[in-house]
Formats: C-alpha cells, structure tokens, sequence
C-alpha cells in the first residue's frame, strides 16, 4: 500500500508529540520516499547491471561485425580502384613509350638528312672553290 503525503505528515506529527521534533525528524528522514514496493535492492541493482552489461556486449558484437563489413567491402573497393588505375597508368606507359620511340625514330632521321644535307653542301663548297681556284690559278 503506498503512503500519501497527508499520511506522511499525520505520522510526523505523532511521532513529535510522543519522541519529540528531533527525533521525530530523524526517523522520517530513514523512510523510503516512495512506498517500499518502489524501493530498489541490491538483487535489483546486480539483475539490471547483469541485462545491461549483456545488452552492451550484444551491442559490442554486433558493432565489431558491422566495421568488419565496412572494413571488408571498403578493401574490396580498393582492390578494384588498384586494378583499374595500374591498369590505366600501365596504358598510359605504353601509350607515352611508343611516343617517345616514334620521336626518337624521327629526330634520327631528321640529324641524318641535316647531316647529309651537311656533307654534300660541304662537298659542292669544295667543288665549287676548287673550280674557282682552278679558273684562277
């Protein structure tokens, strides 16, 4: 049965007139102030510890499965972003490869023709000095 206030007070008031207001006092303080019903043991506090401590290991678990998701799928996405830009910087390599062989190939004949180019004007520079020496001479 739960006390109300009005009965609180009636039995303060009895409990001054017979032990005094100090006294009276002091054992009104050790009253639960709620009914003993409402009042929590220590079996209480240790049952609902125990629930709570198995709800956050459950949550614990759950939690550590769901990062090994993430983590597992997020490395999966890595490999896949791996393979595709080795796939595209391999391209590229080739690409720029053959680039630069087709440049070198045509800086080579581009110096040979400038040498051929070289010798024979040399050569008919001779020629033609030669002539002229020999006109002259």
């Amino acid at each position: 049965m739960a006390i109300t206030d009005s009965q609180r007070y009636q039995l303060h008031r009895s409990l001054e007139e017979k032990l005094g207001p100090d006294e009276a006092n002091t054992l009104m303080e050790h009253l639960p102030p709620v009914g003993w019903a409402d009042v929590a043991t220590k079996d209480d506090v240790h049952q609902a510890d125990l629930r709570l401590t198995g709800k956050i290991e459950s949550l614990d678990v759950r939690l550590s499965a769901r990062i090994d998701n993430v983590e597992t799928r997020l490395s999966a996405r890595i490999d896949v972003l791996d393979h595709r830009l080795t796939g595209q910087i391999e391209s590229l390599d080739h690409r720029l490869t053959g680039q630069i062989a087709g440049l070198s190939t045509e800086m080579h004949r581009t110096l040979r023709t400038n040498a051929y180019l070289t010798i024979g004007g040399t050569a008919a520079l001779v020629t033609l000095v030669s002539a002229i020496a020999g006109l002259t001479g």
